[in-house]
């Protein structure tokens, strides 16, 4: 199903196959393991993360996944009944929370695939997620150590770097096809100040 709807739309899909448990550790470590946090989840495709955010949250707090595309939306959400599985934009991400009564994420879990993106959608889509995190929050996100020191793969670390006080690089993981690291983004820099 992955290679299909990359075949069908290869520009929101952004890989051939999905993330493996490896990469799914360590994307998700950031997710609180007590309280009840609000998780998330931005682009999980078939749910390569989804499953690593469940069993962290263990029945806690909420878990919010937000797809654009409604087959692989639609999937989730039969796979996965616990989660709420929202077919929309990034981009909208305020407007879902606030359709659940919420202002903000503790988390946010991206499998979005940034180097698919042009340069102005990259930018709205981070804007929006920032704009969602409270000064505690934080962000994981992936990139493919082949593409790393490509344009587009800079040019997201340095917008990572303009909109959160730290971001922390993980190690290679290299049980991941492709071999890939994280980014993990804390205190969100607010803008205007």
């Amino acid at each position: 199903m992955f290679l299909l709807e990359f075949a069908r739309s290869p520009l929101t899909v952004g890989a051939i196959a999905p993330s493996g448990p490896a990469l799914a550790r360590v994307a998700t470590a950031v997710v609180p393991r007590t309280g009840a946090p609000v998780v998330v989840e931005l682009g999980p495709g078939t749910g390569a993360f989804t499953g690593a955010i469940q069993r962290r949250l263990a029945g806690r707090g909420r878990h919010i996944a937000v797809e654009v595309n409604p087959r692989f939306a639609q999937r989730l959400a039969a796979r996965h009944p616990g989660v709420d599985v929202v077919t929309a934009d990034a981009t909208d991400l305020a407007a879902v929370l606030a359709d659940r009564g919420l202002r903000t994420a503790d988390v946010v879990v991206s499998g979005l695939p940034w180097a698919a993106f042009a340069e102005t959608d990259r930018r709205d889509a981070l804007s929006a997620l920032v704009a969602t995190l409270p000064p505690h929050g934080a962000l994981t996100t992936f990139a493919y150590v082949h593409a790393r020191w490509a344009p587009p793969a800079r040019s997201l670390l340095r917008s990572l770097r303009s909109r959160f006080d730290e971001v922390a690089i993980s190690r290679t993981v290299w049980a991941n096809l492709p071999p890939a690291l994280v980014y993990c983004c804390r205190r969100p820099i607010e803008r205007g100040r």
